[in-house]
């Protein structure tokens, strides 16, 4: 009785394993890749999924956004094999990273200036770094400060998560906290969309996001454009960047080739952010 209820368990058993058996074996040949991260990051991810997928049929990419804090935290917990970030991964991260067996490696994919922008029916077309700083701290709230009309200011903000916030509050804000009152928004399509909405608002997004409904800014009476950006003269210029654990290999090498093959930087033009050269 006792070995025919062990030959049973073993029955199902050996079954569980067979059916299991596909998906391991596709986890194993790295066939799906799984990319999280920054909102910046999010349209040269999905575009450049879009076109790999294409040429490589047996492989699936899923590309999610959430910030570049997400993307990061998804690379320690090995949760994501590629962490899209518009910011530098942070020390402590590193650190965190390196406790948990991870060995984040960094590879620059796109260069992109942070915009300033404003609704399209405001005044104002140049701000000076100091003024963006005092706009978004709360020492200027009225746009008649700035040779605007007389009205308040609506700062629109971005989540702590985010990359390009980190990124503000670096070039722009000199690590000082944000107006109490900014609105907080959750990705730079978010950011835009309300300036967009909003006549007497400010906020900041990656080049790639401009567009007629927004206005940007010059700062320090430099214009936002690709060849500023590429040159690093815009005031606030950044990479853009994709992490790994370790060096990548399988598909995911493949696709890390792809984005900084001239197809993948194509892409990267196409999205409105500048190729590495």
């Amino acid at each position: 009785m006792k070995t025919r209820l062990f030959s049973k368990i073993a029955w199902y058993i050996m079954a569980a394993l067979i059916i299991a058996m596909p998906a391991a074996i596709v986890h194993a040949a790295g066939n799906t890749i799984i990319i999280k991260g920054s909102t910046t990051v999010l349209p040269v991810a999905q575009a450049a999924a879009e076109v790999f997928m294409e040429k490589n049929p047996g492989v699936k990419i899923s590309v999610q956004g959430g910030g570049s804090g997400v993307g990061i935290a998804s690379l320690l917990d090995k949760t994501t094999d590629i962490a899209d970030s518009s910011r530098k991964i942070k020390p402590e991260e590193i650190e965190k990273a390196r406790a948990g067996g991870v060995n984040p490696n960094e590879i620059a994919i796109a260069i992109d200036g942070i915009a300033v922008i404003v609704h399209p029916t405001n005044d104002v077309k140049a701000l000076t770094k100091t003024q963006i700083r005092d706009i978004f701290t709360g020492r200027i709230t009225n746009w008649s400060a700035v040779g605007g009309k007389n009205a308040k200011i609506v700062a629109v903000n971005r989540d702590t998560s985010s990359g390009t916030f980190e990124a503000f509050e670096t070039l722009a804000l000199n690590h000082e906290k944000v107006r109490p009152d900014a609105l907080t928004t959750a990705s730079n399509q978010a950011v835009a969309q309300t300036v967009a909405q909003t006549p007497n608002a400010i906020g900041y997004v990656g080049h790639g996001f401009l567009s007629p409904k927004v206005k940007a800014v010059t700062v320090d009476k430099i214009e936002c454009t690709k060849q500023t950006i590429q040159s690093e003269k815009y005031p606030l210029s950044r990479y853009l960047y994709v992490y790994t654990n370790g060096k990548p290999a399988g598909n995911v090498q493949r696709f890390v080739d792809f984005l900084l093959s001239p197809e993948g930087q194509k892409l990267v033009v196409n999205e409105g952010f500048v190729e590495i050269k």
